[in-house]
């Protein structure tokens, strides 16, 4: 080992080097190794670490050595030293509030799937009833998801399953106060809210603020296809526009099956482009979902298709009319 530097390799280097540390590195997951450092922090006192940047914030900085990720107190480190073309982190964008959801103020910088997957993934999903499974994604801090009509179709007993981030890991929790707030059976979508007391503020997804989608754009879906949580699927926009059943839908070639139904489909701005809702049978690369122009209209439009307990299946449910008698009656 080197003087003052953290090399991988030496396993009783390693391990010596990580003590010496211990008082204020914390590890918070295991990573793929990068083959190549660009990066470097320079301790106060303490040498440098050498890896890859992966996230700034105010109190530390967080960066991947390899074999793990170490987090390091801003007030050890004295300098960060980047190679030259190595982009810093984007900002967060600016968010415009919309009642119930949120839009970018302006297109956010693209990143890759591997990097979004680690901002939008707590907010993405799993609803279960007593009849199936689903997915689904947290639109307001409040408890406020979308999911597809069809995922809580006659089943008013729903529970949510969401991933929160923890100190060192995802931690699942459920929550199982969670209460129908209004439902399009046409559009396949219902807006629903956890209940729970003791819920947190939870983390969001932003809508996309416009449906301009170029055929062959990248996208993917994050989502429970067939239970297996938080599985992340990418394709491409097949077309923006495909008709089916009287409705537009996007086309897409990004993997869907059975438990992805209300889950998003992401740019790779990480806004919310569509809502995944169905494949057609015995066909692979043939996904569509709902654009988000429709889930907004049902949200801004949400009182004309509010639930109501006594009355289930409004707001479009049609009683037959009243029958004849068979046997006439006089006046």
């Amino acid at each position: 080992m080197s003087k003052g530097r953290l090399v991988i390799g030496d396993v009783s280097a390693r391990v010596a080097a990580m003590s010496r540390f211990a008082g204020w590195i914390v590890v918070v997951f295991l990573a793929l190794g990068f083959g190549t450092f660009a990066d470097e922090l320079r301790l106060k006192g303490q040498g440098a670490i050498s890896g890859k940047i992966l996230s700034e914030k105010e109190d530390v900085v967080a960066i991947d050595v390899g074999y793990t990720v170490l987090v390091i107190p801003r007030e050890k480190i004295e300098k960060i030293v980047r190679t030259k073309g190595t982009a810093k982190p984007a900002a967060p964008a600016a968010m415009m509030v919309k009642g119930l959801y949120s839009m970018s103020a302006k297109a956010p910088p693209k990143q890759t799937v591997r990097e979004l997957v680690k901002v939008v993934g707590e907010a993405v999903v799993q609803v279960k009833t007593s009849g199936g499974l689903g997915s689904g994604f947290i639109i307001h801090e409040d408890g406020y998801l979308i999911t597809n009509f069809h995922v809580i179709e006659n089943d008013a007993k729903i529970s949510v399953e969401v991933y929160h981030q923890g100190e060192r890991q995802l931690e699942r929790k459920t929550y199982r106060k969670v209460r129908i707030i209004a439902m399009n059976k046409f559009a396949d979508l219902a807006l629903l809210r956890i209940m729970d007391k003791d819920a947190p503020k939870f983390k969001t997804v932003p809508l996309a603020r416009e449906q301009a989608l170029a055929v062959g754009e990248r996208v993917f879906a994050v989502g429970s296809p067939q239970g297996l949580e938080r599985t992340v699927t990418e394709g491409i926009v097949s077309t923006g526009m495909r008709q089916v059943s009287g409705a537009l839908y996007l086309q897409t070639s990004t993997p869907i099956n059975p438990g992805n139904s209300g889950g998003p489909l992401f740019n790779l701005h990480g806004e919310v482009v569509g809502v995944t809702n169905m494949k057609l049978l015995a066909s692979e690369g043939l996904g569509f979902a709902i654009p988000t122009d429709a889930v907004k209209f049902f949200l801004k439009n949400r009182d004309s298709f509010a639930y109501n307990n006594d009355n289930p299946g409004n707001a479009f449910r049609y009683l037959p009319p009243p029958r004849r008698s068979k046997t006439p009656t006089t006046p």
